[in-house]
């Protein structure tokens, strides 16, 4: 996710369009003008095997292209100190952005992106606009 390489190979995931990010049809509103996603890029190649094999996708994956995709914040765990020592203190489900007062006690798990320039295109014709970007 750091240097937004192929979840599945990692090889570079940028294309001549842009990055490739799959997600569930259930997990974000594609109307929204910013998405917040956990899961690396995948590459051209590793596009449909992806797709395929996730079952959280579901065969049927929101397929976001986006120009910019920067770091966003994490996911993880907040911890605190009380008379007993170090505690959790909470596991939210949102992520913490980055600059966040709490971001020196939290326990980062996954990192974040925030797409921005994006747009949804089915599987399909994702493929056929890079075969033609070739």
């Amino acid at each position: 996710m750091q240097t937004l390489t192929c979840q599945v190979c990692t090889g570079p995931a940028r294309t001549p369009l842009g990055f490739i990010f799959l997600a569930s049809p259930r997990d974000h509103d594609p109307s929204w003008p910013n998405i917040l996603t956990n899961q690396p890029p995948v590459c051209r190649r590793h596009t449909r095997a992806a797709a395929r094999l996730c079952p959280h996708l579901e065969d049927d994956p929101t397929v976001f292209l986006a120009r910019s995709a920067p770091l966003y914040g994490v996911h993880g765990t907040l911890y605190g100190r009380n008379e007993g020592g170090v505690k959790v203190i909470a596991q939210p489900d949102a992520p913490l952005p980055y600059g966040h007062p709490n971001i020196g006690t939290f326990l980062a798990s996954q990192l974040v992106r925030r797409l921005k320039s994006f747009r949804v295109v089915g599987l399909d014709e994702l493929l056929n606009d890079l075969a033609t970007a070739s």
